[in-house]
């Protein structure tokens, strides 16, 4: 049975890798962008670890100094109750000396141990940043070349409309195919229009001289 689940998962964790797989060669700056937002949200769990830890280091170093000062104090009384004759008060307070001291020693090694931990979490939260950045700008690059490739290809597109083609004409070359017929349509009905008025007034001069003739 144990067999079974593990061909199971097995199976299912191909099938996962199989469909990134195709994503990312659909689309390679998609699957980079999931990527990114994956380590910013890691990135972000380790800042949040580092702050916390900054706050156990504060405690630590709070409750260090108080363990010390109280057995500092305890060390005090207890002299004081040697001197007045109190033996019972002198022992307790020996005895809570005792505790205190144990107890500031006990926390200047977790404190050191803290700090230790704090330094080297410290330097792997700036190497994640940097490596974070890193990859920004490599997006960026990626982007601006994917950019071009399209760009190049949808001139090609426009410059040469059936690839690998000796035959094929230009889109540019249609256009200006286009605009010259559109230009030769243009002056051709210019041309006429004007050569009608033309003729329409020669004829109405004709006209008028012979009528003139006439009389």
């Amino acid at each position: 049975m144990a067999n079974l689940f593990t061909r199971i998962k097995d199976m299912v964790v191909a099938d996962i890798n199989e469909t990134l797989d195709v994503k990312e060669k659909k689309n390679p700056i998609a699957m980079l962008n999931q990527y990114l937002r994956q380590c910013e949200q890691e990135t972000e769990k380790v800042r949040k670890l580092l702050e916390r830890q900054y706050s156990l280091k504060e405690e630590f170093t709070r409750e260090f100094y108080q363990a010390n000062d109280l057995a500092e104090k305890r060390k005090r009384q207890a002299e004081v109750a040697s001197k007045a004759g109190e033996m019972e008060l002198y022992n307790f307070a020996m005895q809570e000396q005792s505790q205190y001291e144990e107890r500031a020693v006990r926390l200047k090694e977790v404190l050191n141990e803290a700090t230790k931990q704090l330094t080297e979490l410290e330097s792997k939260y700036e190497e994640m940043k940097h490596k974070l950045k890193d990859m920004h700008i490599r997006r960026m690059e990626l982007m601006g070349r994917e950019n071009v490739s399209r760009a190049n290809h949808q001139i090609s597109k426009v410059l040469d409309n059936q690839t690998y083609s000796d035959k094929s004409y230009s889109r540019f070359q249609e256009i200006e195919s286009y605009l010259d017929r559109l230009e030769h349509q243009v002056n051709s009905s210019y041309y006429r229009n004007t050569i009608d008025s033309r003729i329409a007034i020669l004829e109405k001069q004709l006209k008028k001289e012979e009528t003139n003739t006439n009389l």
